[in-house]
């Protein structure tokens, strides 16, 4: 059985990836809360990426998938926005990654598969995504050059979502007419749940996946792509 640590696996996205993944493998989620996974086949560690460093926790010390999940969703016009809540979003989106893959990264086995994620508003410009989307360019850069580094041995992707149907985002899905909305806005006509991202993380954590490194993809229902309104 494969070795697989998660950073931030107690909700959302995280939990779905958790929850397929514990079937057939040993996943390690590493994550302030755990009060969802208690029904789960998974060994949760108490862990803030903002503040801790992971390899002072009891993980591995051979690892085959790491995905880390932590984020933010901040959307504000820039001339409302201090340089604070730019900081804040880099901060866990982007520099706790970075520090979290400096601690593991020579915890990885060869041909492990590491899974970042970034959003659409990366590669479609959007209003009042400035703060995200710099903190999740800046993931798809580091994700990018991680890959050729460490290529053939190492694996890097990256998931570039639209509007998933999380705790995260429970502001912008807050009632019936603000979901429909969102859900009009999609070539798909409609958002994404945690099981549309989670299966494409795991697809990536795969062997099935073996010949794919250094890429974005969009699972976006359509949005990065597709102008049909």
């Amino acid at each position: 059985m494969r070795n697989i640590l998660l950073i931030g696996g107690s909700y959302g996205i995280g939990f779905e990836i958790a929850k397929h993944l514990s079937k057939e493998n040993h996943v390690y989620v590493a994550s302030r809360s755990n009060e969802q996974l208690q029904n789960l086949k998974v060994t949760h560690i108490p862990f803030d990426a903002l503040t801790e460093d992971i390899s002072e926790k009891k993980i591995p010390e051979k690892l085959d998938g790491f995905v880390y999940c932590p984020g933010s969703i901040n959307l504000k016009p820039f001339r409302h926005m201090d340089i604070d809540t730019l900081q804040k979003d880099m901060g866990i989106n982007f520099i706790a990654l970075a520090k979290t893959v400096k601690s593991l990264i020579n915890r990885m086995n060869e041909g492990a598969s590491m899974v970042f994620f970034s959003t659409v508003a990366v590669g479609t410009g959007m209003p009042f995504h400035t703060s995200v989307a710099a903190a999740k360019g800046a993931i798809e850069g580091f994700a990018r050059a991680l890959a050729a580094e460490y290529a053939p041995k190492l694996r890097v992707n990256v998931i570039a979502p639209s509007l998933v149907d999380t705790p995260l985002s429970e502001r912008l899905l807050s009632n019936e007419k603000k979901k429909e909305m969102m859900d009009q806005r999609h070539p798909l006509k409609r958002i994404g749940t945690t099981t549309d991202i989670a299966k494409m993380a795991i697809f990536l954590l795969e062997d099935d996946s073996s010949w794919i490194t250094g890429q974005v993809i969009g699972v976006d229902g359509g949005m990065s792509s597709l102008n049909v309104n």
